[in-house]
C-alpha cells in the first residue's frame, strides 16, 4: 500500500496528510460495500475512499482519491479504473516486466473491452456528463459505484479520523492519549474508544499479537502491570445524528517504560489532595519550558547539558508536568512557554475532558510557536470576557498608554528594542457562582540579562491596562461594591524581588532614579517613574529559586494578588534545593521545566 501511496502522491492525487490518514483506514472497519465522500463546502476538493477487495483479480485494497468537486464524473472513474486495474497489474507481475498487451490479455473474462467497467449510478440510471457538484446537489442516498458487479453505496461526510498518533514515550502511572488527534464531522462524545494492550510475539510482528482490552475513552491510565506492553488504540468516530464512520486503530511504537519512581511533584500533592470551594479558589502558575527551546542541539550542549536526551523531550516531560498539573486540583492555571501543538492537542484534551472540567484560552506570542494559556474550572467560573495585548505592538496605539510613550519616544534604540519584542498580556475576567469577579493576568517578560529596565516599562504598561480593564468591568457590570472584583497577576517575570517589578508591586511606586533603568547605557530610561494603585502581595513570598540550571538560579515566578480583596489559605512549599540539584539542575528525569510550578490557595476576604 505504501508503494502505491507514493506513486500517487508523485502524480499529485492526495497529499502526505491524506496519505497518512488512508493508511490510518487501512485496519479499519471500512466495508466492502460503501465509498465515502467527504467534501467541505469551503473547499474545492473532494476526497473518495472505498475499499475494493475482489479475489478474482486478488485486489483486496483501500482507494483514496483527492479530486475537484467540479469535475466531470468520467475523468475520475477512469483515474479509478486505472488504479484498480494498475493494482491488477502489480499482483499479476509479481516482480517481473510485462508489456501493457501481456497485462491486458490477462485481466479476468468479465472484463469488458480490456477494461474495467465502472460507473456511478442513481437507481437503475447511469449516470453520465455531469461533475460530483451537481451530483451532490442533493443528498446521495441513492447514488452507488458499480466496480464489475460490485455495488457501493455512496456515503457522504460520515464521521471520519483524519490522523491519529500515539505518543512515542509512554510511561507506567502516567496518563497516556494521543498525541495528534484529528477528525472530521464528527464529535468526541458520541466516539466509541478503547484501549488493548499485548506484549510483542515471538514472531517480532505485533500484528500477531494477542490484545487484551484494558480501558475506554480517549485516555488512559497506565500502571506498572502494563511494563513491557505495547498499546492499542481503536476509535470508531461517530456524531450526534447517530452516524459512525469507520472505525481506525493505532498501535505505540513502543513498549511502556517504567516510570521515573517519586517525583518531587508528588510530594506537593500532599497539599493538594481536594478541591477547594465557595469563596476559595487554587491558582498555579507555571513555565513548562517550550519544546522548541528544549529541543535543540543547543540546548543539550549548553542550556540543559545535564539532562538525558530523552528526558528533554517533549513526549517524555508532558507526561510529566500533565500529571503534575492534575495532582493540583488547581481552580486557575497560569502556563508560559506553551507550544501550541501543545495546548490543542495535549492540554486541552486533557484538561477540557468531562472529569476535569477546565477550559483554556491561548495567546500566542507573535510568530514564536508559543505563548502563554490560562484554564479555568468550567464548573466554578463563567468566562465574561478575554483580552490579548501584544505589548510591543500596542504601546504607541492605544490611548491608555500615551503618558508613558510620550515620555521615552525620544528614545530611538529603547523604542526600537521595546517594540520588536512579541511580549503578550493576557486578561481573563472570570465570574464565580456567588457573584464574585476575578481578574486573572498572565504574562512572560523579555528575559535578556541587560533588560531590566525594558522588563519594567513591558509591567509599566501592563499594569496601565490592567487598571483600565478595571475600571471598565467595576462599570460595565455595575459593582457597585468593589470587594465583588479582585486582581490576580501571574506569570514568569524573569526579575529577582530585589528589582522594581516587585518594587512598584508591593509598594506601589519605583522612582525615576532606581537602577532599573540603567541597565543599558544606551537605552537608558530617564525622567520616568512609575506607580500602580493596587494593594498587592506575593502569595508564594520570594522563594530562593523558581528557576534551577547550572548557568542560573533565582526567583523569577510569582502569583500576585489584590491583598485587600483576598488572603491566602496556603500556599504549597517548594522542592528544596538538595531537590533542585539532586540531578545538577532542572529539567531532569524528575522536574519536567527549568522553571517550578508556584501553588497557592486564595480567598475573597470577608468585608
Amino acid at each position: 500500500m505504501l508503494r502505491s501511496l507514493l506513486l500517487r502522491l508523485a502524480r499529485f492525487e492526495i497529499t502526505p496528510k491524506q496519505a497518512r490518514s488512508a493508511c490510518l483506514q487501512r485496519k479499519s472497519a471500512m466495508t466492502t460495500d460503501k465509498v465515502y465522500f467527504r467534501h467541505d463546502p469551503s473547499s474545492e476538493d473532494l476526497h473518495i475512499s472505498f475499499r475494493y477487495a475482489n479475489p478474482e483479480l486478488n485486489i483486496d485494497k483501500d482507494f483514496n482519491f483527492c479530486r475537484k468537486i467540479d469535475e466531470k464524473l468520467e475523468v475520475t472513474l477512469n483515474r479509478i479504473r486505472g488504479n484498480i486495474e494498475k493494482e491488477f497489474n502489480k499482483k499479476l507481475r509479481k516482480g517481473k516486466k510485462k508489456t501493457s498487451n501481456q497485462v491486458q490479455e490477462s485481466l479476468p473474462e468479465n472484463v469488458t473491452n480490456g477494461e474495467i467497467a465502472i460507473e456511478f449510478r442513481r437507481a437503475n440510471d447511469k449516470l453520465e456528463d455531469i461533475t460530483f457538484a451537481e451530483l451532490l446537489r442533493e443528498q446521495p442516498n441513492d447514488i452507488t459505484l458499480k466496480v464489475l458487479e460490485q455495488i457501493f453505496d455512496v456515503v457522504l461526510n460520515q464521521p471520519w479520523v483524519v490522523n491519529i498518533v500515539l505518543p512515542t514515550s509512554i510511561m507506567a502511572g502516567f496518563t497516556v492519549y494521543p498525541s495528534k488527534l484529528e477528525m472530521k464531522y464528527s464529535d468526541k462524545a458520541f466516539c466509541r474508544t478503547e484501549w488493548f494492550k499485548a506484549k510483542m510475539p515471538p514472531s517480532g510482528n505485533i500484528q500477531h499479537a494477542t490484545w487484551i482490552k484494558c480501558g475506554e475513552g480517549f485516555s488512559y491510565e497506565t500502571s506498572n502491570d502494563d511494563v513491557g506492553h505495547h498499546l492499542k488504540f481503536v476509535l470508531t468516530p461517530g456524531n450526534g445524528q447517530g452516524q459512525l464512520g469507520p472505525a481506525v486503530e493505532q498501535i505505540s511504537k513502543n513498549e511502556i517504560q517504567a516510570g521515573p519512581g517519586i517525583c518531587p511533584f508528588d510530594t506537593r500533592h500532599s497539599f493538594t489532595q481536594t478541591r477547594l470551594k465557595d469563596d476559595a479558589f487554587r491558582v498555579v502558575s507555571y513555565n513548562i519550558l517550550a519544546d522548541l527551546y528544549a529541543d535543540s542541539d543547543y540546548s543539550r550542549s549548553h542550556l540543559f547539558p545535564y539532562c538525558p536526551p530523552y528526558a528533554l523531550k517533549v513526549d517524555y516531560r508532558k507526561q510529566l508536568y500533565i500529571k503534575e498539573l492534575l495532582g493540583y486540583n488547581a481552580d486557575i492555571i497560569c502556563l508560559q512557554e506553551v507550544d501550541m501543538k501543545i495546548f490543542e492537542y495535549d492540554l486541552k484534551p486533557v484538561l477540557e475532558n468531562e472529569n476535569q472540567a477546565f477550559r483554556g484560552v491561548m495567546a500566542q506570542k507573535g510568530s514564536s510557536g508559543e505563548g502563554i494559556a490560562t484554564f479555568y474550572r468550567s464548573d466554578r467560573f463563567e468566562l465574561i470576557e478575554t483580552f490579548c495585548l501584544n505589548i510591543g505592538e500596542q504601546i504607541q496605539k492605544l490611548d491608555v498608554f500615551q503618558g508613558l510613550w510620550e515620555k521615552i519616544k525620544s528614545n530611538e534604540k529603547l523604542v526600537e528594542r521595546i517594540c520588536d519584542r512579541a511580549t503578550t498580556l493576557q486578561l481573563n475576567l472570570l465570574k464565580m457562582s456567588s457573584d464574585r469577579y476575578v481578574l486573572v493576568a498572565n504574562t512572560h517578560l523579555y528575559f535578556h540579562p541587560d533588560a531590566d529596565h525594558i522588563r519594567l516599562l513591558q509591567f509599566g504598561f501592563s499594569m496601565l491596562y490592567i487598571e483600565d480593564i478595571y475600571k471598565k468591568a467595576l462599570e460595565k457590570y455595575s459593582l457597585q461594591n468593589e470587594n465583588q472584583l479582585a486582581i490576580i497577576f501571574c506569570g514568569d517575570f524573569n526579575s529577582v524581588p530585589e528589582c522594581g517589578i516587585y518594587r512598584l508591586m508591593t509598594e506601589g511606586f519605583v522612582d525615576k532614579d532606581f537602577i532599573d533603568w540603567s541597565s543599558n547605557a544606551e537605552e537608558a530610561v530617564k525622567g520616568v517613574s512609575l506607580s500602580q494603585p493596587f494593594a498587592v502581595k506575593s502569595a508564594c513570598g520570594t522563594p530562593d529559586y523558581t528557576n534551577y540550571t547550572h548557568l542560573f538560579s533565582a526567583c523569577l515566578d510569582y502569583i500576585f494578588y489584590q491583598c485587600d480583596r483576598l488572603e491566602v489559605e496556603q500556599y504549597v512549599p517548594l522542592p528544596t534545593e538538595e531537590e533542585l540539584k539532586a540531578n545538577i539542575a532542572i529539567p531532569s528525569v524528575v522536574f519536567p521545566s527549568d522553571h517550578v510550578a508556584l501553588i497557592a490557595d486564595l480567598k475573597f476576604r470577608n468585608h
